[in-house]
C-alpha cells in the first residue's frame, strides 16, 4: 500500500485528513503566498485555502482543490485553524525543496480538530518523518467583498506578459498606477520613479489579451511594495485574471498548473492607495 494511501490508526478520528503524492505541489503554492510569517487555513469538501495578510490592506489566498489531493476528507462542514507558514513551509520540504529525478516526498496530513496540533507523515525513499505543528485561534478576516456582480473591468492576460511588465517597469517608484478603459489606452501600467514616468500599454486586441471586458475608465495606485509579493505567484502562473471594482480595489487571480498539469489558484486583493488625490491622477 502506498505510503500516502495508509489510513490513520484505528480508533482515531480527524476533522481534516489528506494525502499528497508530492509534496512539492503544495509547498510551491504555499510560497507564493509566504510574505507574512501566519496563514488561516480554511478546509470544506471543496479544498483547501490558506489566507495571508498583511496591514489590513493584502490579502493572498491559495486554492488548493480537493481533487489535487489523492485523499482529501473534511468530517465537518469546515475546519479552520491558523498556522505558522514559515513553520509549515521548513516541514514539507524537510528531505530538501529538489529530489532526486523520479523521486519525491508523499504527504499525508492529518488534524484532530481546536486545540490540536496539525500532524504531516512525509516519506521519501522508504524515510518517514512526523511533523507536528502548533496551531492557534484563527484571526477574524478582512472580507473584501469582491464577488463578480461587482466587478467594473476585468481582463485576462497571458503571465509572461505581466512578467515582461515588472522587468520593465521602474520599481523605484512607490506606486504602480493601473488604467483599465474600454477606449484607448485600454490597459496601461504606469509607474513614477527616480528616472521619471515609465508606461506600459496593452492594446485590447494583443496576443497577450485573451479577455478584456471593460465597462469604464479607471485609473487608481497601488502601493508596490503591497503588490511585489504576488511576483511570487506571478512568476508560477501561465494566466493571470485583473479585476477591479466600483471602489477600486483589485483583485489579481492567478492560474498555476502544476507538474502534473493539474490547475490551481492564488488570488490577490489589495486595496489603492488612498494618499492619492484626483488631481494626480
Amino acid at each position: 500500500m502506498p505510503f500516502s494511501a495508509q489510513p490513520p490508526a484505528s480508533g482515531e478520528r480527524y476533522a481534516l485528513s489528506a494525502s499528497l503524492d508530492n509534496a512539492r505541489h503544495l509547498s510551491s503554492l504555499l510560497r507564493a503566498v509566504h510574505f507574512q510569517d501566519h496563514a488561516t487555513c480554511l478546509a470544506t469538501a471543496s479544498g483547501l485555502r490558506v489566507t495571508v495578510e498583511d496591514a489590513k490592506c493584502i490579502q493572498a489566498n491559495a486554492f488548493i482543490q480537493a481533487e489535487i489531493f489523492q485523499e482529501f476528507s473534511v468530517q465537518e462542514e469546515s475546519v479552520t485553524f491558523r498556522i505558522s507558514l514559515s513553520v509549515l513551509l521548513d516541514c514539507l520540504t524537510i528531505f530538501g525543496t529538489s529530489s532526486l529525478p523520479g523521486t519525491s516526498t508523499a504527504l499525508r496530513l492529518c488534524y484532530r480538530g481546536y486545540g490540536y496540533p496539525l500532524m504531516l507523515f512525509l516519506e521519501e525513499g522508504g524515510v518517514v518523518t512526523v511533523c507536528k505543528i502548533n496551531t492557534q485561534e484563527p484571526e477574524e478576516l478582512l472580507d473584501f467583498d469582491f464577488c463578480s456582480t461587482k466587478v467594473v473591468n476585468k481582463i485576462i492576460l497571458q503571465s509572461e506578459g505581466l512578467r515582461e511588465a515588472f522587468a520593465e517597469l521602474d520599481m523605484t517608484s512607490e506606486v504602480l498606477q493601473i488604467t483599465m478603459s474600454p477606449d484607448k489606452p485600454y490597459f496601461r501600467l504606469s509607474t513614477f520613479g527616480n528616472a521619471g514616468s515609465a508606461h506600459l500599454d496593452y492594446p485590447r486586441d494583443s496576443d497577450l489579451m485573451e479577455a478584456f471586458h471593460c465597462n469604464q475608465t479607471q485609473t487608481n495606485r497601488y502601493k508596490i511594495s503591497l503588490l511585489k509579493p504576488s511576483t511570487k505567484a506571478l512568476a508560477l502562473s501561465c494566466k493571470v485574471s485583473i479585476r477591479t471594482d466600483a471602489q477600486g480595489f483589485l483583485s489579481l487571480q492567478y492560474m498555476i498548473r502544476n507538474e502534473d498539469g493539474q490547475i490551481c489558484f492564488v488570488e490577490y486583493y489589495c486595496c489603492p492607495d488612498e494618499n492619492v488625490t484626483e488631481a494626480e491622477l
